[in-house]
Parts: structure tokens; C-alpha cells; sequence
């Protein structure tokens, strides 16, 4: 186990906190990561594309010109592939991309995410975050508390109201819960700001995750 610094809302470290080993994954899960975040891509596509068949195109089966004479090549219909404003061939077509992800995987790919963000030295614990205001500045501040600049995904156990208004319009800053926090957000910030009941909530999920797949 690996501890990390404790801080409050003013920068302050006030203790440390130990990453159990429930949360942390080995060097052999990096393909267990690319999975979920090609399977988390892959469902969040909406998949309404859709082109028209020469058959949907609108016009009748009159033949544009006679079949010769013309000096021109011979055409059947309007319709055809080959004309501007004509169908498309094998063109696409609504669907589904929606991917499944082994619940043991998916757990592996979160905890394997976590870890290089510890790695990476990116992982701030919070004792609490509090906000009085819904105001941007108090959130900003706690950030500039922490020396977070680039932005940051904000983990914890249930967002106040305050918590959410606030950050609505900081640039690059996300609000997350961790029990529905995904590898795709962790990787998607440079750091990962996390409180202690967001902390204990995520090694309660992951550690009943574990417990299910033995």
C-alpha cells in the first residue's frame, strides 16, 4: 500500500491516507484499460448516420434520354450511384456500436487508470470539499490550493448542489461520482482531485467487485 497526503480546502496537508491494494492494478491490465475505453467510446455513439439507397432517392423510373442518338452515355434513371444527387452505395446506415465490458474487466480497467494517475503523480485527496456559495471562485480557489492549473476531475461521494453550480463554468473541470466514475474521465484530465468518502466509496465498489469475481 502507497499513502498519499492529505489536504484541505486551502492546500493544506493536515495527514496522510493509505491507497489500499484494492485500488491499485498491475502493469499486466493496460489491455484490460484500452478495452473499456474503446467499449466507453464505442456507447457513447449515437449511431443515427444514414445516407439513401438508390431506391430512396426521390424520382421517377422515366429514362433521363433516349437510349441513343444523343451523343450522350446511356442512363437508365436519375437515381443512379453514379450522379451528384444520385443514392449511395453500401453507404451507412443507423445502428448500434454498443460494446459489452466483463464486469472483472471493467473493474480492472478503473483501478488499472487509477494507477497510473498515481503514477503520474496526479492524484490530490481532499479531507472534504465544502462549498458555502454555488459561486466558480470558491472552486477555483481549491484548485489553486492544490496547484491544479489544467484541470481536474472532481471525485466525490455525492456532489452538493453548490459543488455542481460551481463548476459548471470552470473550463476543463468535471464533477463525478465514484460510484459511477469511469477510466475515460480519469484519463481524460491531468489530475484527478478525490475526497476521503469519494476515496472509501471507490474502494467499496471496487473491493465488492473483486469479492463477486473470485
Amino acid at each position: 500500500m502507497s499513502a498519499l497526503p492529505v489536504h484541505n480546502q486551502e492546500g493544506k496537508a493536515v495527514g496522510e491516507i493509505e491507497i489500499p491494494e484494492v485500488l491499485q492494478a498491475p502493469a499486466s491490465a493496460s489491455q484490460a484499460l484500452v478495452q473499456a475505453v474503446v467499449t466507453l467510446r464505442a456507447n457513447a455513439r449515437a449511431g443515427t448516420h444514414s445516407t439513401k439507397t438508390k431506391g430512396e432517392v426521390a424520382g421517377s423510373g422515366k429514362k433521363p434520354w433516349r437510349q441513343k442518338g444523343t451523343g450522350r452515355a446511356r442512363a437508365g434513371y436519375r437515381q443512379s450511384p453514379v450522379w451528384t444527387g444520385g443514392g449511395v452505395v453500401f453507404g451507412p446506415k443507423p445502428r448500434s456500436y454498443a460494446k459489452a465490458l466483463p464486469r472483472q474487466k471493467a473493474s480492472l480497467a478503473l483501478r488499472k487508470a487509477f494507477t497510473n494517475k498515481l503514477k503520474q503523480d496526479g492524484v490530490r485527496v481532499l479531507d472534504a470539499l465544502t462549498l458555502t456559495e454555488p459561486k466558480t471562485k470558491g472552486l477555483l480557489a481549491v484548485l489553486k490550493g492544490l496547484s491544479i492549473e489544467r484541470g481536474a476531475l472532481v471525485v466525490v461521494d455525492t456532489p452538493s448542489r453548490e459543488l455542481l453550480l460551481a463548476a459548471r463554468n470552470v473550463p476543463r473541470v468535471e464533477i463525478a461520482r465514484a460510484s459511477d466514475v469511469n477510466p475515460l474521465q480519469i484519463l481524460k484530465y491531468p489530475h484527478l482531485v478525490i475526497t476521503r468518502d469519494g476515496l472509501n466509496r471507490l474502494r467499496d465498489r471496487l473491493g465488492g467487485a473483486q469479492e463477486a469475481s473470485k
